[in-house]
């Protein structure tokens, strides 16, 4: 099976993001995470995320999330973010994220591990819709490539 592909991208950890200690208060990595799919819609598979919500009328709620938590960020920490799909269903999509930043010596550290499963929803019904061929298309190239299909 041909490997696939993981949408990354960098972002920096601000003052907003960050509890009086100076480190990620978690509900701020679950706000980061929800930008950072945002961005795989619309920079990784071509389909502008505000046009899904605001004309296609279709949302992604979140209906599971399993976090790890392994090393605090920081504020001014750069931390890579990367995105894989686990599973495709029939309206639903599994994704495994991963964050990691650099610890004091320079050295990979991984910071949080996400297992996410999102369905696309009509947001008149709040209904389950099929995802359709084409996005299907575009989210299976970011399928694991050991993910039982």
């Amino acid at each position: 099976m041909a490997s696939s592909l993981v949408f990354s991208k960098t972002k920096d950890i601000r003052f907003h993001h960050c509890d009086p200690a100076g480190i990620v208060f978690y509900p701020q990595y679950m706000v980061l995470c929800h930008e950072f799919i945002e961005d795989w819609f619309t920079e990784g598979l071509g389909i502008p995320y505000p046009d899904l919500v605001s004309l296609q009328r279709l949302g992604i709620p979140t209906v599971r999330l399993e976090c790890n938590f392994r090393s605090p960020s920081r504020l001014g920490d750069k931390v890579a973010f990367s995105l894989r799909v686990k599973k495709l269903g029939n309206s639903s999509i599994q994704l495994d994220l991963t964050l990691a930043g650099r610890d004091s010596s320079g050295a990979a550290e991984l910071r949080l591990e996400v297992e996410q499963s999102v369905v696309l929803v009509s947001l008149e019904t709040g209904r389950p819709v099929e995802l359709c061929a084409d996005y299907r298309e575009r989210m299976a190239r970011f399928l694991e490539a050991c993910a039982d299909q």
